[in-house]
């Protein structure tokens, strides 16, 4: 009976330690806080790339796109999937991983349905085996280089025909110096690639500095009133040569604020180019509407027309709907150009309507601007 006490005894005190110790060990285990997990991008290199205007992209070892900047997930360089979208910049990676030099580049990213994009990568090892990919949007600064190198091209071979006509000219003169009359006529059309000459080099100064987007310190109040007289005034003796009328219907009491000798520039070049393009014993119209937002100046003649394919393109620099009849008659490809760019410039947009041998229209479109009587000088 004692043994059997004794027995019972001691299995309860090993119980209660056992109990205790169980109590213990489990109070101390929810105490413990578990370690958190390094993240996978440092803190520090993380707030670096959210300051960066770049697009920036952080990757694993195993090619995975761990942090992606703002901009470069408008620029489509990361997948649904947490990868790299542009093969280029991939190998551009692996190959900056496996010697661990820094390395850039640049190629094309083409999306679909979306611009072709042009970029410059480079991409540089970080720490515990991550990479890091910059990458700038160069589609502007390739697209403006393309327009550069154009216009230097087409400025040359647009230069070549006034001068080569004019080398040729004098040659002529020269063999010709016995013969007053043909002296006479070569010498006539000597002027008269001069005069083309001097033109094209001109409206070639004009649409430089339109492209450049130069700050105008000369922008006023204008009459659109006298904007017109004086563009027709412009055209007066080559309307006369064809014995063409000029006639205009301008609503009073119109301004705008702009340029003015850009604003001049545009006018005259719609009713040169409606003169130019008119057949003899024709009408050129010129007229000027506004409300209290737009003012529009309309120049409408009955000339050849433009086709509906080539509306698109008439606003190039140098393009020529008939580049024979251009030649003909002295066109340098560059005035509609020009209109657009002024129109840009000072705020507005230009429209066109045309219909092959019944005529064609284009309306300079401005921002209205409500003068007092004496605001005006």
């Amino acid at each position: 009976m004692e043994v059997s006490q004794i027995l019972a005894g001691a299995a309860g005190i090993v119980l209660g330690a056992v109990i205790t110790y169980v109590w213990r060990f489990s109070e101390r285990s929810q105490e413990l806080v578990p370690p958190a997990p390094a993240p996978a991008v440092p803190p520090d290199i993380a707030t670096v790339l959210s300051v960066l205007r770049s697009s920036a992209l952080v990757l694993d070892q195993e090619e995975r796109v761990l942090r992606a900047s703002a901009p470069a997930i408008a620029l489509g360089l990361v997948t649904d999937d947490d990868r790299l979208r542009s093969g280029d910049l991939l190998d551009l990676v692996r190959q900056v991983r496996r010697d661990g030099e820094v390395r850039e580049d640049e190629f094309e990213i083409r999306i679909r349905r979306r611009p072709l994009v042009y970029v410059r990568a480079r991409v540089a090892p970080l720490s515990h085996g991550l990479m890091l990919a910059l990458v700038e949007d160069r589609t502007s600064e390739q697209r403006v280089e393309a327009l550069r190198r154009d216009f230097v091209a087409n400025v040359s071979h647009e230069l070549k025909t006034p001068i080569g006509a004019i080398s040729l000219l004098a040659e002529a003169v020269s063999e010709a110096r016995d013969d007053p009359e043909a002296v006479e006529r070569f010498a006539g059309r000597m002027q008269t690639e001069g005069e083309r000459l001097t033109r094209l080099v001109q409206q070639i100064i004009d649409l430089s500095r339109l492209q450049a987007d130069l700050a105008s310190d000369d922008a006023a109040l204008v009459k659109v009133g006298e904007l017109v007289a004086e563009a027709i005034e412009h055209s007066l003796t080559d309307a006369e040569a064809k014995s063409i009328t000029i006639s205009q219907d301008v609503q009073p009491d119109l301004y705008v604020q702009g340029d003015r000798a850009q604003l001049h520039a545009a006018v005259s070049n719609l009713v040169e180019n409606a003169v130019t393009y008119s057949p003899n014993d024709s009408v050129v119209a010129v007229a000027a509407t506004g409300d209290d937002e737009d003012i529009r100046i309309t120049v409408s003649d009955h000339g050849v027309g433009i086709p509906p394919e080539e509306q698109g393109r008439i606003f190039e620099r140098f393009y020529r709907v008939d580049p024979a009849r251009a030649r003909a008659t002295g066109g340098t490809g560059l005035g509609l150009s020009i209109v657009k760019h002024v129109a840009a410039g000072n705020g507005g947009s230009v429209e066109v309507w045309s219909e092959p041998g019944l005529g064609s229209s284009f309306t300079l479109v401005l921002p209205a601007r409500d003068v007092d009587e004496g605001e005006f000088e």
